[in-house]
């Protein structure tokens, strides 16, 4: 919810510009997804989903007495707020600057709003705002996990479920009975869920799309002075966009023959790996193994994995450089655009 309130002010916003009537929306959405950030990343007495020892979110379970714990399950489910994030350019309050006075009013008569999460006043690259749930120590904390191959970093991506619970399941009793949560990289060991792990531990392409489009908005708003370790515990240090770009070369590498001339998508099956009438029609399934990078459930999700392509177009017709000067509309330009706007961006700028 906090994303899409995200989306809508982008919307608000382009229309606002054009529109001026459309400048109380986004008044509102912004408002909006304050209240939901904060309450998200709120942190004291009461239990939120925000866990400082572990710098993870979990799921709350509160029950009937109200008291409420946290499960400490690492799944995707800590993953998302991170994927709650939206960069702008600041078009908007140079055209209408009372709409930044309101907020800052606003903001004022509520500190509590922004003491948990990223303070959207704050400007980043190139005088750009950041409409986040994480801010940066937040962020950075999560990045660990995400990024640490025992946890959710797999040769093929970004795991659903942490592989830390492959050897240390999280077990849940209430009364006298017995909840587990194991890693499951593949199909499942249970007839729960029916009969399948997706959820527990395989490679999914939406979540992983999220988490790059995430990455990128982070990057041009904090620039190349935001680095991090790739993967953690490797002493390798990479920017936010070379930590999607390796996301996607990883998740591209599900799909590409490695150098046994083998596609990790079609697993052991000789068939499809080896027979010159199918090793290479390729088929986009449903989600995939989160240890060796295997196809599994529907074999034609043309949608959502069908993302791959969008993903290895990105990386190839855009840099690292282009993505910081021309923002989100680096993702959108041809290249041949992205450099000539580029070009005439510095052009302007120096003079």
């Amino acid at each position: 919810m906090a994303l899409y309130c995200q989306n809508m002010l982008e919307i608000a916003v382009q229309l606002a510009l054009e529109r001026p009537s459309y400048a109380e929306m986004c008044t509102k959405f912004i408002e909006h997804f304050l209240w939901i950030a904060a309450a998200l990343a709120h942190e004291g007495g009461d239990v939120g989903m925000w866990d400082e020892e572990d710098g993870f979110f979990y799921d709350v379970l509160r029950l009937p007495d109200g008291t409420a714990q946290h499960l400490k399950v690492r799944s995707m489910v800590g993953l998302l707020p991170l994927c709650a994030v939206t960069v702008f350019e600041g078009e908007l309050v140079r055209k209408y600057p009372h709409l930044n006075d309101e907020l800052r009013r606003f903001l004022a008569g509520r500190p509590e709003l922004t003491v948990f999460i990223h303070d959207p006043t704050q400007t980043g690259y190139a005088g750009r705002r950041l409409a986040s749930i994480l801010n940066e120590k937040k962020l950075r904390k999560v990045l660990s996990k995400l990024l640490d191959e025992n946890e959710f970093l797999s040769l093929y991506g970004i795991r659903a479920l942490s592989r830390h619970h492959a050897e240390h399941p999280y077990v849940f009793h209430l009364g006298d009975r017995e909840y587990r949560v194991s890693y499951l990289p593949a199909e499942s060991d249970t007839s729960m869920f029916g009969g399948n792990s997706n959820w527990r531990g395989p490679v999914w392409m939406p979540v992983n799309a999220l988490i790059i489009r995430a990455l990128l908005q982070y990057y041009t708003y904090y620039g190349n002075g935001f680095i991090v370790e790739c993967p953690t515990g490797s002493g390798r240090q990479m920017t936010l966009y070379q930590v999607a770009e390796e996301l996607a070369r990883r998740l591209s590498s599900i799909f590409l023959r490695d150098k046994d001339g083998c596609r990790p998508v079609y697993g052991g099956t000789k068939k499809f790996q080896q027979d010159p009438h199918w090793r290479d029609y390729i088929s986009f399934y449903e989600y995939f193994h989160g240890d060796n990078g295997a196809g599994l459930g529907a074999s034609h999700q043309t949608g959502w994995t069908g993302l791959i392509a969008s993903m290895m177009h990105l990386f190839s017709s855009t840099t690292a450089e282009q993505a910081l000067e021309l923002g989100k509309m680096a993702a959108v330009i041809e290249p041949a655009a992205i450099a000539r706007g580029a070009k005439a961006k510095v052009a302007a700028t120096v003079t």
